[in-house]
Parts: structure tokens; C-alpha cells; sequence
């Protein structure tokens, strides 16, 4: 083979030194390119498709999830505010029955302590009525026994001795009530 002239300018291994070197790389670098466009490059594209593909995939379920999420989100917030309402209804009914209970309550409280205090004034007037009635009874005695001393003869009549009290007591409740 003939060396190749440089013109004095040594290229070292990258210049090759025969032509059938050249034509033995250009062959081998085609033979390569078909191999490789033939071959690998269809393994590449499939394998991008698939990538590709994989991809475009996930991104259709992570938006169809992220729609799903959105509506379920709604969903939980309408059900949290019709939630929240029913909540706020049955307080607002809580508070009215309470109010009402309340009114009830102090109403029978009312009523039961009036009618304590009736029974207390009514069971007072009795014993206050059956105390004036003893107490009568007793001066009445105790007047007719100092009368009957003072005169100096017994007083038998318990008729006449009755009225004579009966009037002395009406005289002291009158002046009582005078200077009251």
C-alpha cells in the first residue's frame, strides 16, 4: 500500500498510512451504522415508547387521583358543613329546651314555695288561734280566781265570768292594736 503524504506534518496515530486502511474503516463504520440503526436504535425507540408511554400513564392516574382527591375533598367539606349546621341546629334546640326546662323549673319552684308559705301562714293562724284560745282560757281562769280573791267570794258563774274575760281581752286587744 502507499503511505500517504502529510506534507511533512506528522499527524501520528490519527493519520492513517494506507489507503486501504481508509477504505477498511469507512466499510467497518458503515457495516457499524447499519448494525446500530437496524438493531439498536429500534431497541432505544421502543424502550423511549414504553418510557413515553409509562409516563403520559402515570400522569393520567396522578391527574384522575388528583380529581378524585378534589371531589372527595368537596364531598368531606359539604359533609362537614351540613355537619357543622345540624350541629349548630341541635345546640340551638339544647339552649331552647334548656331555656323552657329553666322556666319550668322556676315555676314549680315558685309555685312550691308559695304554697309552703301558705301552709307555713295557715299552720301559724292555727297554732297562733289555739295559743289566743289557751292563753284565753288561762286568763280567763287566772282573772276569775284573782277576781273571786279581790271581792273576796267565789265567781261560779262561768257563763257571766266568760263574758266579763272575753270583754277584759277585747279591751287590750283594741288598745294593742291602737298603739300599733
Amino acid at each position: 500500500m502507499l503511505p500517504l503524504e502529510t506534507g511533512g506534518i506528522d499527524l501520528g496515530p490519527l493519520l492513517p498510512e494506507h489507503l486501504s486502511e481508509i477504505i477498511a474503516g469507512i466499510v467497518l463504520f458503515l457495516i457499524i451504522w447499519w448494525v446500530v440503526a437496524k438493531k439498536v436504535v429500534p431497541v432505544f425507540e421502543q424502550t423511549y415508547a414504553e418510557r413515553t408511554a409509562e409516563i403520559a400513564g402515570g400522569i393520567e392516574k396522578a391527574e384522575a387521583a388528583q380529581r378524585e382527591a378534589a371531589e372527595a375533598l368537596a364531598e368531606y367539606q359539604a359533609q362537614l358543613a351540613s355537619a357543622r349546621a345540624e350541629a349548630g341546629r341541635i345546640r340551638e334546640e339544647a339552649r331552647a329546651q334548656a331555656v323552657t326546662l329553666a322556666a319550668e323549673i322556676r315555676e314549680q319552684a315558685q309555685a312550691d314555695s308559695a304554697r309552703m308559705v301558705a301552709a307555713a301562714k295557715a299552720q301559724l293562724e292555727a297554732e297562733r288561734a289555739q295559743v289566743i284560745s289557751r292563753l284565753r282560757a288561762e286568763v280567763g281562769g287566772l282573772a276569775t280566781q284573782l277576781a273571786g280573791r279581790i271581792v273576796g267570794e267565789a265567781l261560779d258563774d262561768d257563763e257571766r265570768a266568760r263574758r266579763s274575760v272575753d270583754r277584759f281581752i277585747a279591751e287590750l286587744e283594741t288598745e294593742s292594736v291602737e298603739k300599733a
